[in-house]
């Protein structure tokens, strides 16, 4: 950040430049708008006339052709970078040596190794980082957080959560590609692995299995989370459409974030096994959907939807978390620091260690 004098109040505004411009960096964009604290001024990408297009659709941004000439840039706050996985780890250190708070798409970097070593190049250099899993900072979530704090379904005794998108398989796809950090966990596991850490914490233990694609990557995953008193199972797929619901059961009822949960804009609240099964049916099937959609607008007993509906796609909760940080001059994001980033890499590479099945 840079620095103000002192008879002049500090900055209450990031000025954000975005690398990349594909469909992650035009979410990024439409939805800083809605972002009290934050403003899109620059867009940097390797092909002059993508950043033209960019810049020409929100705003007549600055335009910067690489990394080198953002950094050597001034009027710039902080980046989110919108790359391919691979280019996370070098992106990330270019920006944290030259002392630019820097937002990086998920997963923060392809490797826990690579975390690492940024997470301390961030401490060394007293810049701010982040890896932006958006879904932490989104309102349903915070519902939940308060739910689970206010013992609304007693004691936790197990997570279950799925996220899957069936992907037509293509040998050169970013998505099957080793060489371009594919692979469904990578992909879609570090949401509701990152969920999970973000709500309850590190796990004690961590098993697993993967199922691989004809190109190596996984297409499938399954991953076990052991907490004291309770197991998290959760999923992702390649292969086929999930239930894409997050459940927290307790002793004395559950909680659902509703599909899809990585843009949760709803809470199920259950208190009794009969509501439960009816409001969230265990199979996906058109008959399964309707008895749902019948069973949330009927005043079943023990049944509570809490709605968090929001403007835009749902990033500017963490745009807005993440500038709030940077004005403070902080390192970290305290709800997603770099700690949990790394673990969630720990976790796949420990899943993916296992022989393929």
């Amino acid at each position: 950040m840079n620095t103000t004098a002192n008879n002049r109040q500090p900055p209450s505004i990031v000025r954000w430049a975005v690398v990349g411009t594909g469909t992650i960096a035009s979410t990024f964009a439409e939805d800083i708008r809605w972002a009290g604290n934050a403003e899109l001024v620059a867009v940097c990408s390797r092909t002059p006339e993508a950043a033209a297009a960019f810049s020409q659709r929100f705003g007549e941004l600055r335009m910067l052709t690489s990394i080198e000439a953002l950094t050597a840039g001034s009027g710039i706050d902080a980046v989110y970078l919108a790359t391919p996985n691979t280019t996370h780890f070098t992106q990330t250190q270019s920006l944290l040596r030259a002392r630019i708070p820097v937002l990086v798409e998920k997963p923060f970097a392809t490797t826990a190794a690579e975390a690492r070593q940024l997470s301390q190049l961030a401490r060394e250099t007293n810049t701010f980082a982040m890896e932006g899993l958006w879904s932490a900072f989104l309102p349903a979530v915070d519902g939940v957080r308060s739910l689970i704090a206010d013992s609304t379904i007693g004691s936790v005794t197990g997570i279950r959560a799925e996220l899957g998108y069936a992907k037509t398989l293509d040998m050169n796809s970013r998505f099957f590609s080793k060489a371009l950090g594919g692979g469904s966990l990578l992909d879609l596991g570090v949401y509701p692995i990152g969920l999970t850490l973000a709500l309850f914490g590190f796990p004690r233990a961590v098993t697993g299995r993967w199922r691989a694609a004809p190109t190596g990557v996984d297409m499938s995953a399954e991953i076990n989370l052991q907490y004291p008193g309770f197991d998290a199972s959760l999923s992702c797929a390649f292969d086929r459409n999930g239930s894409n619901r997050f459940i927290i059961e307790g002793n004395t009822g559950s909680l659902t974030i509703d599909a899809p949960f990585l843009r949760a804009n709803r809470i199920i609240v259950t208190k009794n096994p009969i509501s439960r099964h009816l409001a969230i049916p265990l199979g996906s099937g058109h008959l399964s959907r309707l008895t749902a959609k019948l069973a949330r607008k009927l005043p079943l007993p023990g049944l509570t939807i809490q709605d968090y509906g929001f403007p835009g796609n749902g990033l500017q909760f963490e745009i807005e978390a993440a500038s709030k940080a940077i004005l403070e001059g902080k390192c970290e994001q305290p709800l997603m620091p770099l700690g949990t980033s790394i673990a969630a890499l720990e976790i796949i590479e420990t899943v993916l260690a296992q022989p393929a099945s």
